[in-house]
C-alpha cells in the first residue's frame, strides 16, 4: 500500500468497527484508517477530506465510556484514531468492503426484493394498498 497516504506509524492498533475487530495504523485520521481497510471504496467515495461535507460522520465510544451514555459523534477526516475505540455507526457514504458494504449476494437479494415490490405495486389496483 502507498505509504504516502498515511501519517507515519510504527504499529497497527486495534479498534472495534461495527462489532468487528479491526487493526489500523496508529497516529492517523480515522478516514485514512478506513482507507487502509478498504482502499478502493474510500478512495473513490464522496468525501471532501476537510470536514465540509460531513459524509464521513461516525458514532463511537471511547475506551472506558459508560455504555449507557449517549454515543459521541465526529467526522472521521478530523478525528485521530484511538486504540480500543468502538465505532458503532457510520454515515451511509462510508462503505467498507467486508464490513458494511453489501457484497454480490446481498446486492442480488436487494435487487430481487425491489423487483418483487415493483411487481406487487403494479398488480395492486389504486386504493387497495
Amino acid at each position: 500500500m502507498d505509504s504516502d497516504l498515511f501519517e507515519p506509524y510504527e504499529r497497527l492498533i486495534e479498534i472495534e468497527l461495527l462489532g468487528r475487530a479491526a487493526r489500523v495504523p496508529e497516529n492517523n485520521r480515522l478516514l485514512r484508517c478506513f482507507q487502509f481497510l478498504s482502499l478502493r471504496s474510500i478512495s473513490y467515495g464522496d468525501f471532501c477530506w476537510n470536514g465540509d461535507c460531513t459524509n464521513c460522520q461516525f458514532w463511537y465510544r471511547e475506551p472506558g465510556d459508560d455504555p449507557r451514555a449517549p454515543e459521541k459523534t465526529a467526522l472521521s477526516c478530523r478525528f485521530t484514531v484511538l486504540e480500543g475505540m468502538k465505532v458503532t455507526r457510520l454515515h451511509p457514504c462510508v462503505r467498507l468492503e467486508g464490513v458494511n458494504a453489501p457484497g454480490p449476494a446481498q446486492n442480488a437479494a436487494a435487487d430481487t426484493a425491489r423487483a418483487a415490490e415493483r411487481d406487487l405495486a403494479a398488480a395492486t389496483p389504486p386504493g387497495d394498498a
